[in-house]
């Protein structure tokens, strides 16, 4: 307590006298909230909500969290009889469809929901037929559950959000299909 007050007293002196002190903590980046409106998902709108939130365990700098009254979103997600997809307006915008096609065919909807965020916050398809990929989508056995993004790629999540990068707008196909 009294080394605080001593800092904030010598800290007050400098700036009187003009003097610059550094900081001894890092500045933290603020967080991108990104809202979404998952009003549409029809029976797997607890689904979305999972997909948001193991990404929001596994990033810092850029959050997800459903739409408020009054509010515009910057993700819409859908329900439909398709394949799974995505259409990105650009980095944290755009819309995506939770397709039943995949689930009936047994892909867990966790894992697709987290997926087609990820291509939200600006990760492609990344077909290496690894579980532990994420992006790996359906090139993965239709046994894979794992829903959580592999290291790579909450990195890569972070060092999207991190400045002011845009991504081109892209849609992305889900096994060939669109997904």
């Amino acid at each position: 307590m009294i080394s605080r007050r001593l800092a904030g007293l010598l800290a007050l002196a400098a700036a009187l006298t003009g003097v610059q002190v550094a900081s001894a903590q890092p500045a933290r980046a603020a967080t991108r909230i990104l809202y979404y409106d998952a009003s549409q998902a029809q029976e797997f709108v607890s689904v979305v909500n999972q997909g948001a939130a193991i990404w929001n365990a596994s990033v810092t700098n850029v959050r997800l969290q459903p739409v408020a009254s009054g509010q515009t979103p910057n993700i819409r997600v859908y329900a439909d009889n398709g394949w799974p997809r995505t259409y990105s307006t650009s980095l944290g915008n755009g819309r995506w469809y939770m397709g039943r096609e995949a689930v009936v065919d047994g892909y867990s909807p966790p894992r697709i929901a987290a997926h087609e965020f990820g291509h939200i916050l600006g990760l492609p398809d990344n077909r290496t037929g690894l579980c532990s990929d994420l992006m790996s989508g359906s090139s993965a056995p239709v046994s894979c559950t794992n829903a959580d993004p592999s290291s790579r790629e909450a990195a890569t999540v972070q060092a999207n959000f991190a400045g002011s990068v845009t991504v081109a707008p892209r849609t992305y196909v889900w096994a060939g299909r669109q997904g």
